[in-house]
């Protein structure tokens, strides 16, 4: 392709020669001769001081934000922008021919894309899931390295839905996709704010800019389902005004209400009040917070043309969602669960929830990961102890830090109110919680969820705790 066309409405474009390009990176090691090398700012490094070695390596040319001296480069306004126009041009603009509908939060995305997803394909419309946990189209089912891929990655995705025969694409979108620009030139048909709470502030720094990054989302979208329970959604439906279509569970005046939530191990029913009529609605995972993933979808599939009455049947329908409050194992002494929650907030609604129905002891089994937001360790023991019975601290993907240096981190966020005990092997403290249940309890393993790995200061193992949790049960008398 020629340079010149994928440098089309590329903000800054400076005088250059036109080429034809074999392909294009942003990361220098990729670089083979003909390909495009685009220089981005990153929070660790700067690609601009890897220019010399692209054209070493033969780059045809080379986006760069502030020249640094080499032949080849074109002078662009911004790399970050610059990089997802000319990714979107290589792939032909499949974004401009999709409906995008894109769903970002701290909490509840994955659940609310999965929803959607199942309620969009009832309805016979062909669609594809952009996740944390994978990416889905047809019969294709692939994992995916984070919850919003790299610009290249994220249109090469759209090309193949959109050849698959896809017609919508449902997307999770983090803050740090949003902040990076990875979606720039993207348009969403319809998006969702789910809440805000303490999380990424190592990338982000406060939580401000954290708000201000997930804003981003509602600047490129039409209508927009917004929790007006929490304090952040307060603010984008102001922000945004006409377009915001509110939910809560608290308050009667949003557009949609929940009322009348009940909750019982097996699911969670409430009675959807929307322009004065009354919709019962059932769904398979019990908690309040799950009504609010429920309420964001439907919202949702209404904004994309789906009746009410339709959107209902087909979540009545749905089956739970993988790792999310997911039960894994049950004997006659306990039943076992594994949640993604791994924010003060999202342990606190898990365990919150199950508090409503479990028979016994509720018993907590969490860890914080490595090489993240430290300050939120302690805020996370504090909402296990608000509820649980029992905890137990152990490790969920340390990474390059010492897993007894967090868990220490973790403890002054415990009063002693609640009886705990530390145990830096998951695995074992996994045997610990089931070995020692007591009859009715219900262990809740927090933090990895649908994860099936556990990342070490120097490799990833495999933990699928499923598997984990199966094996142990069996050497249960």
């Amino acid at each position: 392709m020629k340079l010149s066309s994928l440098l089309k409405d590329v903000a800054g474009c400076k005088s250059y020669e036109d080429r034809e390009i074999t392909g294009i990176t942003n990361d220098s090691r990729k670089v083979e001769p003909g390909m495009l090398y685009v220089a981005i700012p990153g929070s660790v490094t700067d690609g601009h001081r890897f220019v010399p070695m692209a054209a070493e390596k033969g780059a045809a040319a080379m986006l760069v934000d502030h020249l640094t001296g080499q032949p080849g480069e074109v002078l662009v306004e911004n790399t970050h922008q610059a990089y997802a126009q000319v990714c979107a041009h290589w792939f032909g603009d499949p974004a401009s021919r999709l409906r995008l509908v894109g769903i970002t939060g701290t909490n509840g995305k994955t659940s609310v894309t999965t929803m959607l997803k199942h309620i969009l394909e009832d309805a016979g419309e062909k669609t594809g899931l952009i996740g944390t946990i994978q990416v889905e189209f047809g019969d294709v089912v692939e994992e995916t390295g984070r919850t919003t891929p790299d610009a290249y990655v994220f249109q090469e995705i759209l090309a193949q839905m959109e050849k698959a025969g896809c017609t919508t694409v449902v997307s999770e979108v983090s803050s740090h996709a949003l902040d990076q620009d990875r979606l720039f030139g993207c348009h969403f048909a319809v998006s969702a704010f789910t809440n805000l709470t303490q999380d990424h502030l190592d990338y982000h720094g406060t939580m401000e800019n954290y708000f201000e990054a997930k804003c981003k989302l509602f600047d490129v979208s039409g209508p927009a389902a917004v929790n007006v329970r929490d304090p952040y959604g307060k603010r984008v439906a102001e922000r945004i005004g006409k377009q915001a279509r509110t939910f809560s569970i608290e308050d009667p005046s949003a557009d949609y209400f929940a009322d009348d939530i009940r909750c019982t191990p097996g699911n969670v029913t409430f009675t959807l009040v929307h322009e004065g009529h009354r919709y019962p609605v059932t769904f398979a995972i019990p908690g309040r917070y799950s009504v609010e993933n429920a309420m964001t979808a439907l919202v949702c599939a209404k904004e994309l043309g789906i009746s009410i009455e339709d959107a209902i049947a087909s979540l009545g329908r749905m089956a739970g969602v993988s790792g999310r409050n997911e039960v894994i194992f049950q004997n006659e002494t306990m039943t076992v669960l594994r949640d993604y929650g791994h924010t003060p907030d999202g342990i606190e609604n898990v365990l919150r929830s199950a508090r409503e129905y479990v028979p016994g002891r509720l018993v907590a089994l969490f860890g914080c990961g490595g090489d993240r937001d430290r300050t939120k360790r302690p805020k996370m023991a504090a909402a296990c102890e608000a509820y649980a019975d029992f905890i137990i601290v152990t490790s969920d993907n340390p990474r390059s830090e010492d897993p007894e240096a967090i868990i220490q981190e973790i403890l002054p966020g415990l009063t002693g109110k609640v009886p705990y005990v530390t145990i830096t092997d998951r695995r074992e403290a996994i045997a610990y919680a089931m070995q020692h249940a007591k009859p009715d309890d219900t262990i809740m393993l927090l933090g990895k969820g649908h994860e099936d790995y556990q990342i070490l200061k120097d490799r990833t193992i495999s933990f699928d705790e499923r598997e984990i949790v199966a094996e142990i049960g069996k050497t249960l008398n």
